[in-house]
């Protein structure tokens, strides 16, 4: 499965329904980083899944919401989503009631009462290991308890998991994507699909073998790619550069010539870092200095790309109308190698401002947008890691496709 089929844009989204008297099952990604006293950290998913469960509240529905938080062995406490009630309700401006349990009798009951207008949180899917496993029974016992399924967890649109796929084959045609889920899915169509050209891909990042399959799939897509982060120093020493100590995957030499001859064939324009700020050591008070990228003297190692770089990676975004960053250009997490990535959200939020589409996604990237305050200034940044890589390399997602079938 190479590319997303055409139909996922004219999707089936909540405005196909009118929740009226309805009580909607939302898979949701409350999956929110904790403090040590159980406070919520960073509450942007919470907030993503607001407009979907406003507009079922506002036609007279109800809304039971599910997801999963952390990685449990079994039901643990310190994993309980009753740890985010009040973080919700402060978000979603009204109380929200908590089942201490996602299945069987208690979850049915506060079910069963749930009011027109009102919200149910249920307890963590993961405490029954049957949610990862993908186990019909349990699907089904989560799909008794609502009349609509509403997918609006992309974070886990990637996996076939009880709540996020196999729940969905209950409801015949009375599912849809959530807001969410329908925006990320037009957000990557609109830099895979439907863009306006010249279309540029910045993937940074420590590993070529984890952006490959990527690189592959958006080859065709693409008139520029930037690499940047620790796999420049792969495609440099491929090219015969000298790296000095910086992080190379010698295993990878001959698939990065390899992609460059792929990207010469397609008429893909590749450009690699000319300069890097180089460092003595992995830390943040090492000594430094401005070197060519293909000469970092033994002991030295590349950190950040270099002022030479940055000046042709601006001319290149300024002059893109479709921008997709996935992955930094440096160790951003310290300070004196952060530049690279803080410049280039500079130029991406700059070309945005002039009528660029930008879209942000994959781990780091967000982070890294986040931290620097970029947010506001890109046309969308992806709430899903994994998934957002997963559609960038071509696959289809099962939490996706389920809502399709």
């Amino acid at each position: 499965m190479h590319s997303l089929p055409k139909f996922y844009i004219i999707m089936k989204t909540l405005n196909n329904f009118n929740f009226n008297q309805k009580k909607a099952i939302i898979r949701v990604d409350f999956n929110v980083p904790l403090d040590e006293n159980f406070n919520v950290t960073d509450a942007t998913r919470i907030e993503a899944a607001k407009p979907t469960i406003t507009k079922i509240l506002q036609d007279g529905g109800s809304v039971i919401l599910m997801s999963h938080l952390g990685r449990p062995k079994g039901v643990e406490a310190k994993y309980s989503l009753q740890h985010i009630v009040a973080k919700t309700e402060e978000i979603l401006c009204q109380k929200v009631h908590f089942a201490s349990d996602c299945i069987g009798e208690v979850a049915e009951n506060a079910a069963k009462n749930l009011q027109s207008g009102e919200i149910l949180l249920l307890e963590n899917l993961r405490f029954y290991a049957e949610e990862e496993k993908g186990d019909v029974v349990f699907a089904e016992k989560l799909a008794q308890l609502g009349d609509i399924y509403v997918n609006d967890a992309f974070g886990t649109a990637h996996r076939a998991h009880a709540s996020t796929t196999i729940i969905a084959q209950f409801f015949n045609d009375a599912k849809c994507f959530g807001y969410l889920l329908a925006k990320e899915i037009e957000s990557i169509e609109k830099v895979l699909k439907n863009s306006e050209k010249p279309v540029v891909a910045i993937l940074g990042g420590s590993k070529v073998s984890s952006k490959i399959t990527v690189i592959e799939n958006i080859l065709d897509k693409v008139n520029h790619m930037i690499i940047g982060g620790g796999m420049t120093f792969t495609f440099v020493k491929a090219l015969g550069g000298n790296i000095g100590n910086s992080i190379c995957e010698d295993d990878k030499l001959e698939l990065a010539i390899e992609i460059l001859k792929k990207a010469k064939e397609k008429g893909v324009q590749i450009h690699i870092p000319v300069d890097v700020v180089a460092a003595d050591a992995f830390s943040n008070d090492a000594n430094t200095q401005i070197v060519d990228v293909k000469q970092i003297p033994d002991g030295w190692q590349g950190l950040d790309v270099g002022p030479k770089s940055l000046e042709i990676i601006r001319r290149i975004i300024l002059d893109s109308k479709t921008i997709l960053w996935n992955g930094p250009l440096g160790v951003f997490e310290m300070e004196k190698f952060a530049n690279g990535t803080i410049k280039l959200g500079d130029f991406i939020a700059e070309s945005t401002a002039n009528g660029a589409f930008s879209l942000v996604g994959g781990g780091d990237s967000v982070a890294a947008v986040k931290q620097f305050g970029f947010e506001p200034k890109m046309s969308y940044v992806s709430t899903g890691g994994g998934a957002m890589l997963e559609m960038l390399e071509g696959r289809t997602l099962p939490g996706i496709a389920a809502i399709l079938e």
